[in-house]
Order: structure tokens, then C-alpha cells, then sequence
């Protein structure tokens, strides 16, 4: 067998999953359909992974020994987030257990800075990005990148933390400080027309890419979707090309998520990569033939991609949590929902709410994207988070 080859689980083998939020429960929901056992650990009793998962092993991601049982209790490990001890994975996969993405390739990815390191080795375009050690190069930096960067900590930022905009010379120093205590990078403002991303499934034997999702953010969290993204065939065929080189450089199974800023030039450069399922990839569900959930399942059990076809143009939003409730809720207007023909409704089972929290999203289908965006926003404007009164 050769070396690289994925050992084939036929179900019920057992899949341990390193994290319970609700990439892993969207994977875990997945792999029961497929008939494989789930373990999720996860320091929150009663995760919502570990609500649909066999069983959850309560205590902390550092925690060696809970990894090691999960690790002697399954079969093969993935995880659902990055911000993972790289030395305790790498302990674990050193007694012959296999994680999938490997932790070499999470070490790579999980520190931006060597991230845009290795593209921009392997001859991939990304933003210009340095390594800063004081608040003096910091500001040599910031003038020669026109006055408008990102300041970013090199490890462990996501949905807008870990991260701030500088278009002012005396907003540098505060921003500075802010993350004083962290490992920190530049890198400079693109002026992007569109960000879009790519999740690219690659196993032992091939490789295969969904279709490219157009993102609105706002304050660096995901509003919404729209698939296919309104691209040329061009500047698609240049996305797909790069995210093979990319996958191709980190040379590891998975699923990966691409981010890419289209420029006014209509150049593509990578911004971030995703080591696992996305949130931009929540349409695939609904939207392909197989789900990125699914095709995760399928390359950790060693079994053939399946198909990434479009079903129908779709939308994607995120139901954040909004600044007026707190704490325990409820969720009207389902209904809106319900009586829509193509129009799909994913609560996570998070037990409490706060501004902007991800607590469940929307996917609707049509016969264009135009078409699934008005019916998007039919039912967005019909849900209303309330507080749940808690006797």
C-alpha cells in the first residue's frame, strides 16, 4: 500500500472530530447519515456537535490526555478549527494515528505570516505582508504601503478579531498597542472589487473544486454568499488554477477554503486559507450534489470524491445575533421559511446569543441568482432572535 494511500473505513467506523461548534456539527449530521460513529471533543458540555454526535469527551483542547483517548477511541481524527496545539497533534500523530489535514499542514496555516510565506515562495500572489517588531517599523511600513494597511496577529484571528484597518497616521500607535503582546504582521490594503473563495476537496487519489462563492462582509463577518459568484469565465478559470497550486503546495488531504481579493486589475491574490469546512461553503448543502460536509467524511474514510455539481444558484446568509438580545432565545418567523418552496432553514443548537454571535443560516435555491437572492431576503426580514424568558 503505498505510503500516502487513506486507509478505507467502511461505516460504522468511528470518526473523532476536535472541535464541537457548528462545522462539526453540519459534519457530524453527515457522517451518522453515511452510518459512521462520532466522537466530539469539546470543553462545553453538550456542543452542538455533540448534540447529533454517538458521544462527546468534555474538557480542553490542550488537554493531552483527552486527546489521546479520543485519538484510541476512533478511527481517524479531523477538526473544525484551526487554533489547535500543533505539538500535541503532532504528539499524537507521532504513535501512528492519523489526523486529516495533518498537523503539518496546520502549523503552516495557522500562523499567517508563514502562510503567505509558502505561497509567496511557491510563486502565488498574495498582498504585500512583513513581519513587524517595533512601533517605529511599524510606522516606516505604514508610509510605504500609502497609509492604508492591515495590522494582523499572526496566529489565532478570525471574524474580524485579531485584526484592524489603519488609514490614519494616529490611529497607528493605539493599534499597536492593542496587540502589543502578540506576534505581529502588515500586510497592505487592497482595494478589492470582490472577495470570493473556493473550497478545493483533495484526496489520495484526486482533486476536485466547488463552485466560486461571492462574500459581503461587514465589520469582517460573513453577511452572505452569492453562488456562482458574478465573475468572468476568465477570472474564475484563474481562481481554479491558483487554488489547485495552492492545495498543491500545502500537499495534504482535506478540505480547503480559499479567500481571494479580486483587484481593480481583475488580478486574484489569496488572502487566507481554511484547513476544513467553511462558512462559505454552508450553500453546498442544499446547493451540490455532494456537500462539503460530506466530502469531508468521504476523504477521512479513504472513499471516492463525489461530485461537486451546482444543483441550482443559491444564497447563503449567516443569522448573526443582534446587539439587543443577550442570553437565551427564540427564533420567529420560521414559518416564512417553511412555506418556501427551495428555501433552507440550519439552527446550530448554540444555547445563547450575543451581537453578531453565528447562531444558524439560510440557504435559498432558484433559477438564478437574482431569483434566490429576493427570496433570501423575504425570509431574513421575516426571522426576528427574541429573548426567551427563562422562569
Amino acid at each position: 500500500m503505498n505510503k500516502r494511500e487513506i486507509v478505507r473505513l467502511n461505516p460504522p467506523s468511528n470518526i473523532g472530530i476536535i472541535g464541537g461548534g457548528q462545522l462539526g456539527r453540519m459534519l457530524t449530521v453527515e457522517a451518522k447519515r453515511m452510518g459512521y460513529n462520532v466522537i466530539i471533543l469539546d470543553p462545553k458540555p453538550n456542543s452542538p456537535a455533540a448534540q447529533v454526535a454517538d458521544k462527546q469527551i468534555t474538557a480542553e483542547f490542550t488537554d493531552i490526555n483527552a486527546l489521546r483517548k479520543l485519538a484510541e477511541k476512533t478511527d481517524v481524527l479531523t477538526y473544525e478549527f484551526e487554533h489547535i496545539d500543533v505539538g500535541l497533534l503532532n504528539e499524537i500523530e507521532s504513535k501512528g494515528y492519523k489526523i486529516y489535514p495533518s498537523s503539518k499542514t496546520l502549523k503552516v496555516i495557522q500562523n499567517k505570516y508563514v502562510q503567505k510565506s509558502i505561497l509567496k515562495e511557491a510563486g502565488i500572489k498574495v498582498p504585500a505582508f512583513y513581519l513587524v517588531n517595533s512601533l517605529e517599523e511599524l510606522r516606516n511600513i505604514f508610509y510605504n504601503l500609502g497609509e492604508k494597511i492591515i495590522l494582523k496577529t499572526c496566529k489565532g484571528g478570525y471574524d474580524g478579531k485579531g485584526n484592524i484597518v489603519v488609514k490614519n497616521i494616529k490611529k497607528l500607535e493605539d493599534a499597536y498597542k492593542e496587540f502589543s503582546d502578540k506576534e505581529l504582521m502588515v500586510e497592505e490594503f487592497i482595494n478589492y472589487t470582490k472577495e470570493v473563495s473556493i473550497i478545493v476537496a483533495k484526496n489520495h487519489e484526486d482533486i476536485t473544486f466547488y463552485p466560486i462563492a461571492e462574500n459581503n462582509h461587514k465589520d469582517s463577518i460573513l453577511i452572505n454568499s452569492i453562488i456562482p459568484a458574478k465573475i468572468s469565465k476568465d477570472t474564475e478559470e484563474k481562481i481554479i488554477e491558483v487554488a489547485k497550486k495552492v492545495v498543491e503546495t500545502l500537499d495534504d488531504f482535506g478540505v480547503f477554503c480559499i479567500e481571494f481579493f479580486i483587484d481593480t486589475d481583475l488580478d486574484v491574490l489569496v488572502n487566507e486559507i481554511a484547513p476544513r469546512p467553511h462558512n462559505s461553503g454552508h450553500y453546498s448543502i442544499e446547493g451540490c450534489t455532494t456537500s462539503q460536509y460530506e466530502q469531508l467524511i468521504r476523504i477521512v474514510t479513504g472513499m471516492p470524491l463525489g461530485s461537486t455539481k451546482l444543483r441550482l444558484p443559491c444564497v447563503m446568509y449567516n443569522i448573526l445575533g443582534s446587539d439587543e438580545v443577550q442570553g437565551k432565545y427564540c427564533i420567529n418567523g420560521v414559518e416564512e421559511i417553511l412555506d418556501m418552496e427551495d428555501c433552507y432553514f440550519h439552527l446550530y443548537g448554540k444555547e445563547e446569543t450575543s451581537y453578531l454571535k453565528k447562531i444558524g443560516h439560510i440557504t435559498a435555491l432558484a433559477d438564478c441568482v437574482e431569483m434566490a437572492e429576493r427570496k433570501a431576503k423575504k425570509v431574513m426580514d421575516s426571522l426576528v432572535i427574541k429573548s426567551l424568558e427563562v422562569s
